[in-house]
């Protein structure tokens, strides 16, 4: 079934903003959970970042997203795929946000909105429709990469605000991309 992937991740971000919450009542902070540098400090918080939140208008926002990307994308892969694709461009996109932010001062990370942007940017590229689209317009290799650059661009532009990881976001898009490009998580029917 195509939701289970996306149900599985909702109840892991569930879990995660429930962990954060418990620990705060008995004084945990929420740097435990949350990406920084250095990265071998807490290694741990290479995964629990991606799921846990700041708030919970912050999670709401992600499962929102959630749920509309996570079923289109999870109906051409496995589970396995999904979960593995998810984690990891959640993690290096918050790795990409926390090197980012060092000029600026440095900040630690959390959210899955990296991870879904890179749904969202493997939903764009990897489908038939986008290929098709692009086959007919006379751009070439590098005209395709600045298309979906801009795009990323404008869709990262989109969501800015203050505190908003805006490199997640942009990393995470150009991660999903790719791996659309390639049709990384796409396996046949009977594959599932």
């Amino acid at each position: 079934m195509a939701l289970r992937p996306v149900f599985t991740t909702l109840v892991l971000c569930l879990g995660t903003f429930a962990a954060q919450a418990a620990g705060g009542a008995v004084g945990v902070g929420p740097g435990v959970f949350a990406l920084s540098l250095p990265l071998d400090h807490q290694p741990w918080t290479l995964l629990t970042s991606v799921y846990a939140h700041g708030g919970p208008g912050h999670l709401l926002a992600n499962v929102l997203a959630l749920l509309v990307v996570g079923p289109l994308v999870a109906s051409v892969t496995t589970t396995v795929r999904f979960h593995a694709f998810f984690l990891s461009t959640g993690s290096v996109a918050g790795i990409v946000q926390v090197v980012v932010a060092v000029p600026f001062g440095g900040a630690a990370v959390l959210g899955s909105s990296g991870a879904i942007f890179a749904l969202l940017g493997y939903l764009l590229v990897g489908n038939r429709a986008s290929e098709r689209v692009l086959a007919w317009l006379p751009l070439g290799r590098r005209g395709r990469f600045a298309v979906f650059a801009v795009l990323a661009a404008i869709l990262t532009a989109a969501t800015a605000a203050p505190g908003v990881a805006l490199a997640a976001h942009f990393s995470g898009f150009c991660l999903g991309a790719g791996a659309g490009r390639l049709r990384v998580l796409h396996v046949a029917p009977s594959g599932r």
